[in-house]
């Protein structure tokens, strides 16, 4: 698989999971924004963007694996949730983990998503090849 994840020599790169830029060619597989559904589309943990945050992983790996490639080829993350400061020190255990191999990032706060009892959409661009 191509891919390439850029190292800047930036301080801060070694504090966080991600990279500022990734070099990927190849087949892509762009995914949907994906929420804290389960298989009935229920929607998980509501008022609690952990367990939210772990569903919206859990259905992009289902996602992942449907199109036969895993984590490590995730080139770059969008991440919507409604309310970052909330998002950002309550979700980077669970969330940290999925950074394989260092993929480029975004996280915006919005205010709200489909389903008001939505609190994350995740959504991935992954190189196939």
């Amino acid at each position: 698989m191509p891919k390439n994840s850029l190292v800047l020599n930036k301080g801060y790169e070694k504090k966080v999971p991600f990279s500022l830029g990734v070099v990927a060619s190849g087949r892509m597989l762009y995914t949907a924004g994906i929420t804290s559904r389960n298989a009935d589309g229920d929607v998980v943990g509501e008022g609690d963007i952990r367990a939210q945050t772990a569903q919206c992983f859990a259905n992009l790996g289902d996602v992942l694996a449907a199109a036969g490639a895993s984590f490590s080829q995730v080139v770059k993350f969008t991440i919507f949730t409604t309310s970052i400061d909330v998002f950002n020190t309550e979700t980077r255990d669970i969330r940290y983990p999925f950074f394989v191999e260092r993929p480029a990032s975004t996280l915006v706060e919005v205010s709200r998503l489909i389903d008001p009892r939505m609190m994350v959409e995740i959504e991935a661009v992954v190189c196939l090849e």
